[in-house]
């Protein structure tokens, strides 16, 4: 016989997972969350002076409340939200212990990181999909200068910077870099901005296209990256550009490996969206379930922690009646 030392495991410490983790705490259940980075580590790689799209209401998780100096909250104000979130609820949680892989034996499953072994009778997969970017494949992308993850603009102060992107992350790099001095161009692949570019950033983009001050190429893709210099397809033909750094904010994609490696099942069109019982969340793979934007496959635009609080309470209430049950 076999002792359980968990009732459920929680991979990932983003919003959702922490979510998963208070319905866990209060609905008596034996939990651990385990991260592979920091806490809320997506979010922990947001550019620094980022500002969400929601309100702080729309953030909250567990009914703790969420006050923000402004009207949206920002980057710096949502870590220190999660941060007090776990504190005081006294989240059981690992940070930097990714998992390798799992097994499942006896009706058990063993989560294997890179620290320990452990078991439980189910698993909530909320890895969210900041992980992996789609990657431009070409010539010259593996060069120190290239990043697929914007922080902080200063870094690219007087720097000749090319930014890939047309979506509210490009939008924001390319904005704050031009503000410190960085000359500035986009490269987009489309004929136009981002149809879900923030409404307030939106018009000093425009502007700052119109007056010239960053420089735009549509219908273009970077061709190749050189130490000082990129190329750029574009209608007219091929451009050459002196270059420092590159910003390619070409967007993120889940680690979709992961649950195929767990036995989940795909659907086989381009979204990839998991095999899951919307009402309870549970997979193909009884006893594994998937909460927040994991849910959607490679379709990352149709969750957010605002419409994905509930999985958590959905989740926990069906693996509670489960656990009543096998007692």
């Amino acid at each position: 016989m076999h002792s359980i030392a968990y009732d459920v495991i929680i991979i990932g410490s983003g919003p959702i997972g922490l979510a998963c983790g208070l319905h866990a705490k209060a609905n008596g259940l034996r939990y651990l969350i385990i991260e592979r980075g920091c806490l809320v580590n997506s979010l922990f790689n947001y550019p620094a002076n980022m500002i969400f799209f929601s309100t702080a209401d729309r953030l909250e998780i567990g009914g703790i409340p969420f006050v923000s100096r402004g009207p949206k909250p920002t980057r710096d104000e949502a870590l220190e939200y999660y941060r007090k979130v776990a504190v005081s609820s006294g989240l059981n949680i690992h940070l930097f212990e990714g998992v390798e892989s799992i097994d499942r034996a006896d009706g058990l499953f063993t989560v294997n990181t890179v620290k320990r072994h452990y078991k439980t009778r189910n698993i909530i997969v909320s890895t969210g999909f900041y992980g992996k970017p789609y990657m431009m494949n070409i010539k010259g992308e593996e060069l120190p200068k290239v990043t697929h993850y914007y922080d902080d603009p200063h870094y690219y102060a007087f720097q000749k910077v090319v930014v890939v992107g047309a979506n509210n992350s490009a939008v924001d790099a390319a904005l704050e870099t031009w503000h410190k001095g960085a000359q500035v161009t986009m490269v987009i692949r489309g004929n136009d901005l981002g149809e879900h570019v923030k409404y307030w950033i939106k018009p000093d983009i425009e502007n700052r296209i119109k007056e010239g001050s960053i420089k735009v190429y549509y219908n273009s893709t970077l061709a190749e990256i050189r130490e000082h210099e990129v190329d750029i397809n574009t209608p007219e033909g091929l451009v050459t550009l002196e270059n420092d750094k590159v910003i390619a904010m070409t967007g993120y994609k889940p680690d979709l490996t992961f649950l195929e490696n767990m036995g989940i099942e795909l659907s086989d069109d381009e979204v990839c969206k998991p095999n899951y019982d919307e009402s309870t969340h549970e997979t193909n793979v009884k006893g594994i379930y998937l909460a927040g934007v994991i849910c959607g496959g490679f379709n990352t635009h149709s969750l957010f922690i605002e419409n994905s609080r509930d999985h958590a309470e959905k989740i926990v209430k069906h693996i509670s009646s489960e656990l009543k049950v096998q007692a």
